[in-house]
This record gives structure tokens, sequence and C-alpha cells, in this order.
């Protein structure tokens, strides 16, 4: 299965243009959160996606709520919004946790989550899935321009216990592009530009 893999558009339509040209050539998108900025941009945003009509997953970012993304994406048909469960694709399994994790310094503009708290949103995620995750596991992809680990150690003891075979990540902009393999998991900050990866 080829993965159309992106994450952290904040209105770039010039990007999100591109990213509706390159999903021709795979099987499923994975948008893995942030499409907004500071909860304005999704109109903009769901009117150039929506041109994509393969099967899409996305979760929201720290800069959109689940409930604005679901309401605000209406209109982009393939898509599914997951946050806090998951769907079956073409026999793969994919499950989706939006938000920043753990809670960001950025006040209460930001769509964020404790560590307990995710954990809860995890419970139900199934072994050898892929995952969405807005926010990065804690040590992978996840080094702020300060040298910071800022990622999510739910999310990375969940890699550790479930052994997903992907997890796709952003939030963290100096780690976009990178992928690191822990284990038996691919873990991809995917970032604005959109990277094409293939799973079994």
């Amino acid at each position: 299965m080829k993965l159309l893999l992106f994450s952290d558009l904040h209105i770039n339509k010039r990007l999100a243009s591109e990213l509706v040209e390159k999903s021709k050539d795979v099987d499923v998108i994975i948008g893995a959160g942030d499409f907004a900025t500071v909860h304005r941009g999704l109109p903009e945003m769901v009117g150039i996606l929506k041109e994509i009509d393969k099967p899409s997953i996305v979760v929201p970012g720290n800069g959109e709520t689940f409930e604005e993304l679901k309401t605000g994406f209406k209109e982009w048909k393939s898509c599914v919004v997951l946050h806090g469960n998951g769907v079956n694709v073409q026999g793969l399994e994919f499950y989706g946790i939006g938000g920043g994790i753990p809670v960001t310094p950025f006040g209460s503009w930001s769509y964020d989550f404790t560590e307990n708290e995710a954990k809860d949103l995890l419970k139900n995620c199934p072994e050898n899935a892929v995952l969405v995750s807005h926010s990065p596991p804690k040590g992978i992809l996840d080094q702020s321009s300060s040298g910071q680990s800022l990622g999510s150690t739910t999310v990375r003891e969940w890699i550790d216990k479930k052994r997903p075979k992907l997890v796709v990540c952003g939030h963290i902009h100096e780690s976009a592009g990178n992928q690191k393999r822990v284990g038996q998991t691919l873990v991809v900050n995917a970032g604005p530009h959109g990277m094409i990866v293939e799973i079994d």
C-alpha cells in the first residue's frame, strides 16, 4: 500500500495544491494535523484538499480542534477525521490521536492533552496498526531548534508496547521530512511537503 503522508500545512495553499497532485499516485492519504493556524484557515484548506478522492485519514493538530476538523472537512468526501478512534481501510487498521501532547506552552488557544488524557485516547488502539499522531513520540523526531525533546512519553510507550507498522506525526517543525525506525516501527515526521511511503 502506497501512502502519502503530510502534516503542518498551516494554511499553505501552494503546498496543499501540490498534495492534491501527489495524491493521484498513491492509495491512501494521511494528514497528521495543523491544517489551520490558531483555529483559522480551515475553509481555505478544505477548498483545495476536497479534490483528493482517494481514502484520506486526518487528525487535528494543536491549531484546530476535533470538532472544527469534523465540521470543516465535511466537503472532503473521501476524508475520515480520527481522534481517539480508528478506521479500517483496504484491510489495514488506522488509529488517530490529535492535539499537542504533552500540553504545550502556547496557552489556551492550543488544542492540547496531558499524557494521562493521551493514555485514555490510545486505549482502544490495536496492535500492528498505523498510528496517526499529531505529536511525535518522546525522543524520536521531536527535537526543537534549541535541542529540547518535546514528544509524548505516552505515544513512545505505545510504540514500545504495541509495535505499530507505522507512526505518522508532525508538530515539531524542525524534524519535518525525517524518518527513523524504532524496532519494527517506522516513525515519520511528515511535514508539509508530503512524503510517500510504502507498507505491506
